[in-house]
């Protein structure tokens, strides 16, 4: 570390005119103007020049031969002298009194500076212990204040004054976030669990919170480790430790037996964990080599990699097979209310107000359904929350086989002030194979093979990716019904379509209020970032697709649209879908069902409906905003979680199993209970 020290030299001479001589030279070498203008810095100098006109020049050789000698304080303290020859000094020396009048003794004093500590050569380095009292003193008394331009001086004070608020400023600064910091660190510290950490290495032993999981995964990690140390040893004739390893992990699993914390585990499982964690380092000190380890846990990984891939596709298959089995109550329902409706002869019977089926002026919804059940709730649901339910007309269209029981139950639960219209979609019958797509592929051998073939890939191997579009839903022309609404119902302008497994929570009318602009649907829009766009449903490696559709066109839900049937009709939009149909018939462009040609019939004909409208995802994301299922008009329990199978989302399951009439006669005699 370099100190800049300010040294008294002591200048004597034998004269007094040779002194005289030597200052005047010494100041004329020394002197630099301190104006920054050209201007200035002329004028200075003619001043000063005039004072030094009868000076010597910088190289008189009396001046190189002076001995100056030099008085400074170390960084201990002490008070040290040199002395050196006036020529050896450097340039960077500078006086601070050139305008010292009492050059007229003989031994007077000038006082030097210089920024850094000169490079010297002592000829006496004598060491003199002194009073500082009396150093400063000197030094005081013999320092003089060279003249400085004010303007000079000023931009000094300002750049001191700028240092200054800035060190203030950052001082400020590095308080506040020290401040901050600590309101952090005491939040933080609220929150820490102070509960012991999970251990998991199995080379030590720690003591562990019994309330944690830690012991549990602790001899997880041990089984494992366990199972790899006895491959290794019965490959190397070690039949000891390998009969002991897995004695071991038997042990230990049946101490774990189905606990899934700590507090369920066995009470000797801590002992088991100690004597397992005992034979491990046995087997570490006979059997550990990293290279082999390592190979015998990747292959292990491999294998257990295997099997979760297999117990995903058997998951898979049975949830499946779950979602497409009719509960045994939900199969006693339609059967008693069939087996009534033809025992007590309402066969002929029709429901009331059947004058405004087809008035234009009033709010028609079409539902198309073979779940008795799901379609009462729909019903439920709209009526309840409609402001004029007297307004409102429900079309309803089921299959032959489910017919009977539909019209039973709303013959005999009719809802308030609401119109019901039940319709067999069998009887329609414009409604066949040479006007309709879809119904001749349905019956088509290649699809009859698709679906029941007892060799077709099944779920378990090559097919099970596709599963869910093996769904008998899809074989059903009630789902197919949608693109045919203007034949169904030609004297109507607008309907709203509803799935039957969707929950009305407001009133719906304003939506025949809404101005679709020109187009034929209005429906919520789905595609959030990269999902849920046209490429995840169309198969845009056919040149069909790519040529006529754009693969980040965002996707919408069917469950609740809005259609404007006069521009249907306009637009043939009927036409339109059978022709995509037609093109589909090897399934190359779309996989079964209806939204993939939904989306490409209604292509650049949807209208986006504001997305509180319609919620989805109740039937299969248990992470939805519990805010916006709240806030929305209709809740969809779009995927295989369906609110009446076990499989439901529990949380969901309230709102739509409020609307069900459960102390009905016919739910008590199938058992339906909440």
């Amino acid at each position: 570390m370099v100190y800049v020290m300010q040294a008294i030299l002591h200048v004597s001479a034998s004269k007094a005119d040779l002194l005289d001589t030597l200052t005047d030279q010494r100041l004329a070498k020394a002197y630099q103007p301190l104006y920054d203008c050209e201007r200035c810095t002329n004028r200075k100098e003619k001043g000063h020049r005039r004072y030094f006109s009868d000076g010597g020049g910088a190289d008189d050789p009396v001046e190189k031969d002076l001995d100056i000698v030099a008085t400074y304080t170390d960084t201990s303290g002490n008070i040290r002298i040199n002395t050196v020859k006036y020529g050896d000094l450097s340039d960077s020396w500078v006086w601070e009194n050139p305008t010292d009048q009492n050059h007229d003794n003989s031994n007077d004093s000038v006082t030097l500076k210089d920024s850094f500590l000169p490079t010297m050569r002592p000829e006496d380095n004598d060491e003199v212990r002194g009073d500082k009292h009396f150093s400063e003193e000197g030094r005081i008394q013999n320092q003089l204040t060279s003249p400085i331009n004010p303007v000079k001086l000023k931009r000094r004070m300002l750049r001191q004054q700028r240092k200054d608020e800035r060190t203030a400023e950052l001082i400020q600064q590095d308080k506040e976030t020290e401040n901050l910091i600590q309101v952090a660190a005491i939040e933080l510290s609220k929150e820490f669990d102070t509960t012991a950490k999970g251990k998991y290495s199995i080379w030590r032993r720690e003591y562990q919170n019994a309330n944690s999981g830690s012991t549990l995964k602790l001899m997880r990690d041990q089984i494992i480790m366990a199972k790899a140390y006895a491959s290794i040893a019965k490959s190397k004739n070690k039949t000891s430790l390998y009969d002991t390893l897995m004695k071991r992990a038997k042990e230990s699993q049946r101490a774990i037996g189905e606990s899934s914390t700590d507090t369920q585990l066995h009470s000797s499982a801590l002992e088991r964990a100690k004597a397992m964690g005992h034979t491990l380092s046995i087997a570490k000190d006979q059997l550990y080599d990293c290279a082999t380890m390592a190979r015998k846990l990747r292959a292990m990984l491999q294998t257990a990699e295997e099997k979760v891939i297999a117990q995903k596709k058997k998951s898979t298959f049975l949830t499946q097979v779950a979602a497409k089995t009719v509960p045994r109550q939900l199969h006693c329902l339609p059967l008693q209310l069939a087996t009534d409706y033809f025992l007590e002869g309402h066969e002929n019977k029709e429901l009331p107000n059947k004058e405004k089926l087809e008035d234009p002026s009033l709010y028609h919804y079409a539902l198309f359904s073979d779940n008795v059940l799901a379609t009462s709730v729909v019903v439920n649901s709209a009526v309840l929350h409609a402001k004029e339910p007297e307004k409102h007309v429900f079309h309803i269209v089921t299959d032959k086989l489910n017919f009977a029981a539909m019209k039973m139950w709303f013959i005999l639960n009719p809802p308030a002030d609401a119109t019901i219209q039940i319709e067999n979609v069998d009887e329609f019958k414009w409604l066949n194979s040479s006007y309709c797509s879809v119904l001749r592929q349905l019956e088509s051998a290649r699809i009859k093979e698709y679906y029941f073939r007892a060799n077709h890939p099944s779920s378990l191997s090559a097919g099970s990716d596709n599963l869910k579009y093996r769904n008998p839903k899809y074989l059903s022309m009630l789902n197919h019904l949608r693109f045919y609404l203007p034949e169904v119902y030609p004297k109507l302008e607008k309907i709203l379509f509803l799935d039957d497994d969707i929950v009305v929570q407001k009133d719906l009318t304003p939506l025949w209020s809404v101005d679709l602009r020109g187009m034929v649907n209005g429906a919520v829009e789905t595609c959030k970032e990269s999902f849920h766009r046209f490429d995840k449903y169309l198969n845009f490696s056919n040149p069909k697709i790519s040529k006529n559709f754009d693969p980040n066109a965002c996707g919408w839900a069917f469950g609740m649209n809005i259609f404007d049937l006069k521009e249907w009709r306009k637009r043939d939009i009927t036409g339109i879908y059978h022709h995509w149909q037609d093109l589909n018939e090897d399934r190359t462009l779309w996989k079964l069902g209806s939204l993939p040609p939904g989306l490409i019939t209604f292509y650049n004909l949807t209208y986006p409906l504001d997305r509180s409208w319609h919620v989805l995802g109740l039937g299969y994301d248990p992470a939805l905003n519990q805010t916006e299922i709240e806030n929305a008009a209709v809740i969809h329990y779009n995927g295989n979680n369906k609110p009446w199978l076990d499989l439901a989302v529990s949380k969901y399951k309230l709102y739509w199993s409020k609307f069900v009439q459960f102390d009905n006669p016919y739910m008590r005699l199938c058992n339906i209970i909440q």
